[in-house]
């Protein structure tokens, strides 16, 4: 796991690198976040190379007298498996959010925010489990620090706490499919091999590995027609291939598409056009 719970507020939200001594912080505040919405509330798919921009929108109450400046303290969502008290992995934001105050009263302010997550496959998943239901949670995090050590001494501390289930979020693994028709041209009435291959981001090794025992359509799209039609279904094999056989009746081109599963989003192949003579 690459952080833990209030390492993730230090080097993360807070990413203080010259921090005057503050006054001395009481103890963490209870924070309220409610409305909590991830990615629109489609699932995150991820790769293993380029970093994917995830937006959160979500509402939070604070306490009236409480000023979060994200220099000293900070607060925000995150994601992340297991419990709160364990995290499996977890995922924050690096930056501060957007807020605006819509509502107060005399002990509280509740504000609008949104906030930008950065899913980086290099650095925030890790394994298969990773492919699967997220918890949403808010944090709520401080630090006061002492360094000047002319006595001799310097010391830091750090409060932090966590709330919990505030919603979820599906991270998927990315899938590719490819396909190949020949031979090409062919005469009607003669057989057309469609090929291909079904491989979904593995972020183990940080490749695309085949996906097996997996159904794919094959679908046929004619010349001049802006509408795929289904053909048959197939199921991958052994490191992920694909391969059925069609009898040539007119020009057009073959594609395979995934449905994708739980665990790995859906795909479609470009379309390889076949000429039939």
């Amino acid at each position: 796991m690459r952080k833990l719970a209030i390492g993730a507020v230090v080097s993360g939200a807070l990413a203080l690198s010259a921090l005057a001594v503050p006054a001395a912080q009481a103890a963490t505040p209870d924070l309220v976040f409610a409305d909590v919405v991830v990615n629109n509330g489609k699932a995150i798919v991820v790769g293993t190379t380029t970093e994917v921009t995830v937006p959160v929108t979500y509402t939070m109450t604070r306490p009236a007298g409480l000023t979060i400046d994200y220099k000293n303290n900070a607060a925000g969502v995150l994601l992340y498996r297991g419990s709160l008290a364990s995290f499996e992995n977890e995922i924050e934001s690096d930056a501060s959010p957007a807020c605006t105050t819509t509502a107060t009263t005399d002990t509280t302010v509740t504000e609008s925010c949104s906030d930008t997550l950065t899913v980086d496959p290099s650095y925030d998943l890790f394994a298969a489990a990773d492919a699967t239901t997220w918890k949403v949670g808010g944090f709520y995090g401080q630090v006061t620090s002492d360094q000047d050590d002319s006595d001799d001494k310097v010391s830091f501390e750090y409060g932090f706490a966590a709330w919990g289930n505030k919603g979820t979020a599906k991270v998927q693994r990315a899938a590719k499919v490819t396909v190949n028709a020949s031979p090409e041209p062919v005469k009607k009435g003669r057989t057309v091999t469609v090929t291909g291959k079904l491989t979904r981001a593995s972020w183990e090794t940080g490749g695309y590995s085949g996906y097996v025992s997996q159904q794919a359509t094959l679908q046929f799209r004619a010349k001049g027609s802006e509408t795929y039609s289904t053909v048959k279904t197939v199921t991958s094999s052994t490191g992920g291939y694909l391969k059925s056989t069609v009898t040539a009746s007119k020009d057009g081109y073959y594609r395979y598409v995934f449905a994708g599963t739980a665990t790995t989003a859906a795909a479609k192949a470009t379309g390889d056009y076949i000429d039939v003579q």
